[in-house]
């Protein structure tokens, strides 16, 4: 099988290197982050000064590395004075405080660490802590529309569109091929491999058959606007007795092993963020349309709302959602030098009822900031109309954004 690195990401860990930093690769298991690893591993190999120590914690030969104190003395073993060391540790959470190991080598002259994680409590304030925030968090996430051509070799199409947006970006699809029941067996393997390790046995949960309809809950809703009381009530429409409190913490975990993300409202004319009735969005896609089940018809709005946000961030941007009087923003982009963007997100522009919906709201924003509505229309590549930017979807997750 041709080997495909994913270029960008080997970009981010180099612009690092060699400046005291502990670069982390985090994300969602099974979205490359390893992968990603194993290209450096390979790119430095070729370098007679390098010194790799690579450990795989989901190897069985890397199981007698449980504490802190096994990991020093596993690098102590390995390492190479006389060369520059890179230590790369993949899946580093499933180290008891390896954090004490971290904080010994970091600054080492001799020494880079890389390590990939799927929890974000990793970075807890007990890493930041001990080791004063010298760290660089690289955010992997499921391929972007180029790479899911790139894999599948697959040319820029209107049916390729259609299969990134049914299957999603999983790079371990590759191996399965976009068959449906393929697919879908394999991405229920992985939802069971991230709900299990990473939040059931992480955060010690027992009600194990709520927080399953939770995430069903939120695939779903994917894109609303939703509450822990809302979700409550529902829950106990349905026989489920939980507080609001315990969905919080839930959801929480759930956004901690990247399974989903929680997205803030912010109220455009206020200036402010709200504190609750967020909304939901999945890492992949593919996943979510495995949980949600069905065909992509009744949902087509949900899903390309899902890859329109994942493709923001990809570029980016800090995303939330856009609160007006008397309607709603989809997406509200900025990013840290003070630029910023709004977006709406649609399928198909058919009527003026629509098309009213879509950039009559972003009318009323009366500031100048670049304004966008991207859908799947037939025929629209790019169209300008009273400073809105109608944008195809397949345009936007190729060439992104004219002001990027």
């Amino acid at each position: 099988m041709k080997t495909i690195v994913r270029q960008s990401y080997i970009d981010k860990i180099e612009r690092y290197l060699g400046k005291d930093t502990i670069i982390i690769l985090a994300g969602q298991r099974r979205i490359g982050k390893s992968y990603i690893l194993r290209m450096f591993r390979d790119k430095i190999s070729e370098d007679e000064n390098a010194n790799i120590i690579f450990i795989d914690k989901e190897k069985k030969e890397f199981d007698n590395i449980v504490t802190y104190r096994d990991l020093n003395n596993f690098i102590d073993a390995k390492r190479n004075r006389s060369k520059l060391n890179f230590i790369l540790i993949d899946e580093i959470q499933d180290i008891k405080e390896f954090e004490k190991s971290v904080r010994s080598y970091y600054e080492e002259p001799d020494i880079e660490i890389i390590v990939t994680g799927s929890n974000s409590k990793m970075l807890s304030s007990d890493l930041s802590t001990l080791i004063g925030g010298r760290y660089k968090e690289i955010y992997v996430q499921a391929l972007s529309y180029e790479e899911f051509m790139l894999f599948h070799q697959l040319p820029d199409s209107d049916d390729t569109l259609s299969q990134y947006i049914q299957f999603g970006g999983l790079p371990g699809l590759l191996k399965m091929g976009l068959d449906e029941q393929d697919s879908r067996e394999y991405q229920m393997d992985v939802y069971h491999t991230v709900l299990l390790k990473d939040v059931i046995m992480r955060n010690q949960i027992r009600n194990v058959p709520f927080i399953e309809n939770l995430v069903r809950f939120l695939a779903d809703n994917a894109g609303k606007i939703i509450s822990a009381n809302s979700i409550a009530k529902y829950m106990k429409s349905q026989g489920e007795s939980i507080t609001s409190t315990a969905i919080i913490n839930y959801t929480k975990a759930l956004c901690d092993a990247y399974l989903i993300h929680r997205v803030n409202r912010y109220d455009i004319h206020g200036k402010k963020l709200f504190e609750n009735n967020d909304k939901f969005y999945f890492e992949d896609n593919g996943l979510r349309n495995s949980l949600a089940g069905g065909s992509r018809e009744g949902d087509i709005e949900k899903v390309i709302e899902n890859i329109v946000y994942n493709h923001l961030v990809r570029l980016g941007y800090k995303v939330t959602v856009g609160q007006l009087h008397a309607g709603e923003i989809d997406f509200v982009c900025t990013k840290p030098e003070g630029h910023r963007v709004y977006v709406q997100a649609s399928y198909i522009i058919a009527d003026e009822s629509t098309r009213e919906r879509e950039f009559g709201n972003l009318q009323t924003i009366k500031d100048n900031y670049p304004k966008y509505v991207i859908s799947m229309t037939p025929l629209v590549s790019r169209q300008d109309s009273d400073g809105i930017t109608h944008l195809s979807l397949r345009r936007f997750l190729r060439e992104g954004l004219s002001v990027d």
